[in-house]
């Protein structure tokens, strides 16, 4: 698995912002308010992963004790880091999309109600994005040390013939 490039999560935003942009445009005043409830699950869930990767992060360095990481365990952080900043752009770009319409028509009460929440949605799917890429980072290997990497025990020297 590679790590999430960032021009990955731009694109999927800059695409789910732009359809919902469109479709909002088209069908404002048949659509309910949007929603608050996603905020406090998205901030739920950047928490802990944040949480997740410092504490794996500590392991892997070896400043925790107890037993050792599973490999697939850190392949499931990876792969839940990497859904999560995918799904945290996604809902980013429906946030923004939203938000872009409505942030037009603030005079008016419901709209606003709408941008607020948009806003909120948008903070709350950045925050989600950035626990998830450090998420992803603290799942990588760390690097070997330089005696292993020039093929040697540590403190023997090898023949250069």
């Amino acid at each position: 698995m590679t790590p999430t490039r960032p021009w990955t999560l731009v694109a999927v935003f800059a695409v789910c912002g732009l359809a919902v942009w469109l479709i909002v445009r088209m069908t404002f005043a048949s659509l309910p308010p949007l929603p608050w409830t996603a905020v406090p699950w998205m901030l739920v869930l950047a928490i802990t992963e944040a949480l997740i990767g410092r504490n794996l992060r500590a392991k892997m360095q070896g400043r925790r004790g107890g037993k050792p990481l599973a490999p697939m365990a850190v392949a499931r952080m990876a792969a839940l880091a990497k859904a999560s900043s995918l799904g945290g752009a996604a809902f980013g770009g429906f946030a923004a999309g939203f938000l872009a319409y409505t942030a037009g028509s603030l005079e008016k009460i419901v709209p606003r109600g709408d941008a607020i929440n948009a806003a909120l949605t948008l903070g709350a799917a950045a925050a989600l994005v950035a626990a998830a890429l450090y998420l992803e980072h603290c799942c990588r290997a760390p690097a070997p040390p330089e005696e292993e990497e020039r093929g040697g025990l540590p403190g023997l020297e090898r023949d250069e013939r």
